[in-house]
């Protein structure tokens, strides 16, 4: 089975990671579109063009299922793409919010996905009474991609931004957007321990699982990928090494155009 993931850059090597280490005996073929990045402080407008762009050129990679790896698109796009896509579409969103236990929910998340509140609208319809507070996190997204994530700046940054929902008292906080859990070390350093972190790649998996185990198919683990291409938009000399660094493969990354039509990999 061959499986399809996007995101503006490295943050969707979150889900990629998790889905790699569940099926390992599968097909992966990951889009990053570098030249755009970040979404997170783009247009409405923007984010569907893009998602237009982007679920055009998987439509041509003959792929068997799709994981929306980027929060911003998900919040504000999720449409477009179920629309142009014939294969099922599986979303951090919608996976996440019917999973939450919480009474008060903190939301990390990117200027243009706090906007739209995605996230509180979905937790409120699995539960009406949640207290949901989002958090508009505009510099961790250029910062993650430079690899600052060990500085006192970003410590810094990441005190500022988790102070409002330290002050409504939350019990959870979902990191909401793809590219958060790469600095998760560094905010459960800084959060009480009694604040739950939730990585919403989790329920995506789990519900990746049922899809995966109704097709009856092996998933025996193994130590290698088997197959795994990835594709940018931009910077095609520095992302094999930052795929390195964040997945520990080394696979090959190849430069193509979205705006191509009819390209097939």
């Amino acid at each position: 089975m061959r499986l399809g993931l996007f995101d503006s850059g490295v943050g969707g090597f979150t889900v990629l990671k998790k889905v790699i280490e569940l099926y390992p005996n599968n097909s992966f073929i990951y889009l990053a579109d570098t030249a755009r990045i970040p979404y997170g402080v783009k247009t409405t407008h923007e984010i569907i063009k893009i998602a237009e762009e982007i679920s055009n050129w998987f439509s041509y990679q003959n792929i068997d299922a799709f994981l929306v790896a980027c929060n911003t698109t998900n919040a504000i796009a999720l449409d477009v793409i179920k629309r142009n896509l014939d294969v099922p579409v599986f979303d951090l969103i919608g996976s996440v919010a019917s999973t939450i236990q919480e009474s008060r929910v903190g939301v990390l998340a990117t200027p243009s996905t706090v906007k739209t509140k995605a996230y509180t609208n979905a937790i409120l319809q699995f539960k009406p009474k949640t207290f949901v507070i989002e958090q508009p996190c505009p510099e961790f997204v250029p910062m993650i991609e430079l690899d600052n994530i060990n500085s006192v700046e970003i410590t810094d940054v990441a005190i500022r931004y988790l102070q409002p929902l330290l002050n409504q008292k939350i019990h959870s906080l979902i990191l909401g957007c793809s590219h958060y859990p790469l600095i998760s070390p560094l905010l459960t350093e800084v959060l009480p321990s009694s604040i739950k972190l939730i990585d919403p790649a989790d329920a995506l998996s789990f519900k990746l699982k049922l899809f995966m185990d109704s097709k009856a198919s092996n998933y025996s683990k193994r130590q290698n990928l088997v197959d795994l291409k990835i594709y940018v938009t931009s910077n095609l000399k520095n992302f094999p090494d930052k795929a390195k660094h964040w997945l520990n493969v080394f696979p090959e990354v190849n430069l193509v155009s979205l705006q191509k039509k009819g390209w097939v990999s």
